[in-house]
């Protein structure tokens, strides 16, 4: 039987705060028992606790506990192009992805928690041109129904708006005057909300995460829409 989510215990924190201080390799092996026990074991529980909690938000949605394959990001950094070569994420990371995604770039629902941030909600990050390209069009095309998803009630309540990198300059093949072209000009697409590390340490956690995934739906299901995808 499942292990019931009850909170990160206050070791998961104390993890990445003492990794900031520590990024390297001798004080990561020194601690790797301490990842997994503090770490990943609670991430793998609260996904599985989500499962369900997603499936009430749409059935197209993965929650999938597994360390490695998963839900859960890895915690090794990809330092190939980035002039910050310390080797370790100082946060947990979860995606919620789509089940027709194959990576980070599809439309998913997000967790991130640091012992300095927490926050969570839904959208599309950096997706692919081709389907950026999608997204763009039906925000001008569709922009009634854009507009719609982005300020009922619920939505605005629990959101600042939609976040994302943007253009300095309207995209290629764009009218620089369209009412959306703000949007338009986005690279990115999600809506966030804001938490404390304290409130993860709560069995109520998964509860307020699942709601708050219910309230970014219209625009999952404008993006979604957008790219053929289910919802």
């Amino acid at each position: 039987m499942a292990s019931a989510f009850e909170g990160l215990p206050k070791d998961y924190f104390d993890f990445f705060k003492e990794l900031k201080a520590n990024n390297n390799r001798e004080w990561f092996e020194d601690n790797k028992q301490r990842l997994r026990q503090s770490v990943q074991e609670p991430l793998s529980i609260f996904v599985e606790a989500m499962g369900p909690r997603l499936k009430k938000i749409s059935k197209h949605f993965v929650a999938d506990p597994r360390l490695n394959g998963g839900s859960i990001f890895r915690i090794y950094r990809d330092v190939r192009f980035s002039k910050d070569k310390s080797p370790y994420k100082t946060h947990g990371g979860i995606h919620f992805r789509h089940a027709l995604g194959k990576d980070a770039h599809a439309p998913g629902f997000y967790v991130h928690l640091a012992d300095d941030e927490v926050f969570y909600g839904g959208g599309v990050w950096a997706p692919q041109p081709p389907a950026l390209q999608k997204i763009r069009e039906t925000i001008r095309d569709k922009g009634k129904a854009w507009n719609t998803a982005i300020s009922g009630a619920a939505f605005t309540k629990r959101f600042d708006g939609v976040r994302g990198d943007a253009l300095s300059r309207p995209p290629r093949g764009f009218d620089a005057e369209h009412p959306l072209i703000e949007d338009i000009k986005r690279k990115s697409f999600y809506a966030m909300s804001d938490s404390k590390p304290a409130a993860a340490r709560k069995a109520a956690f998964a509860d307020d995460v699942a709601a708050t995934f219910a309230d970014a739906k219209p625009l999952m299901k404008f993006l979604c829409d957008a790219l053929g995808a289910p919802i």
